[in-house]
């Protein structure tokens, strides 16, 4: 890990005011644009993201799966109360440990766990795979739960076990908020014109994937399959923010954000 400069300490500080000590080294900003700006801004986008559109309140209980950092969990430090609750879970043990020694050691309401289940793109090796993993909570534990570019590395089977897993843990009247790259007509025809921000060449059975030899690099989920899942699973969707990562605008958001209620 680089020791921080002067003046990126500094930077970090005027940023960040007294959240900076939370804040990781860019050097270790593994999931997302590695600057301190882009850091700061996505985290304040996403507090506004769960409290406008997820409803997310001080004492709600949440748990974000797939924590990374702590880049969408910092702000979160300053919203919710001691009557609420954070748990997060992260398959890269550097970043749970991250958040344990800066984030949880400074707020007791907020804690992290390792889980080691398979990516390819990130724990190729662990032997548990997402479609046979069970999150580590009880049933209906919690008001809000958050995947945020989760299912954008997921293949089908692993994002059906997911979801399956978010509408046990939720409480009755609890609000999921998870981020995708949804296949549409629109999404379809700028990826085939090369208008999308990202390619997609390899189409598969309800899905389109960035790279064959890494299959969950970059994955988007066909929506009308995405919708008939969540209705398997007793959520129902109540509002889809469709991103600007195709080409649309305007747009909350990159990615697409799906909105549910158990």
């Amino acid at each position: 890990m680089t020791k921080l400069s002067l003046a990126a300490r500094w930077h970090r500080r005027r940023l960040f005011g007294r959240l900076a000590p939370l804040v990781p080294p860019e050097d270790l900003m593994f999931e997302g644009p590695p600057t301190f700006r882009e850091f700061h801004d996505n985290g304040v986008e996403f507090l506004g993201v769960y409290r406008d559109l997820a409803g997310l309140r001080p004492d709600d209980a949440v748990l974000d799966v797939g924590c990374g950092i702590g880049r969408k969990t910092i702000q979160l430090t300053r919203y919710l109360t001691p009557n609420g609750s954070y748990d997060g879970f992260d398959i890269m043990k550097a970043g749970v440990d991250w958040c344990n020694a800066t984030i949880a050691a400074r707020h007791p309401n907020f804690r992290f766990r390792h889980v080691d289940v398979r990516s390819d793109l990130y724990n190729p090796s662990a032997a548990t795979t997402a479609e046979r993993f069970t999150f580590p909570y009880d049933d209906e534990h919690f008001d809000v739960v958050v995947l945020g570019s989760v299912f954008t590395h997921m293949l089908p089977a692993g994002v059906e076990r997911y979801t399956a897993e978010v509408a046990r843990v939720l409480k009755s009247g609890g609000r999921s908020l998870i981020s995708y790259f949804l296949l549409d007509d629109f999404s379809r025809e700028a990826i085939d014109a090369g208008r999308s921000t990202i390619d997609l060449p390899y189409v598969h059975d309800g899905y389109r994937a960035m790279d064959e030899a890494v299959p969950d690099k970059v994955v988007a989920h066909d929506e009308d399959r995405v919708r008939a899942m969540y209705e398997r699973h007793a959520l129902t969707i109540t509002r889809i923010e469709h991103g600007s990562w195709c080409g649309r605008t305007p747009a909350l958001s990159y990615q697409d954000l799906v909105v549910a209620r158990r």
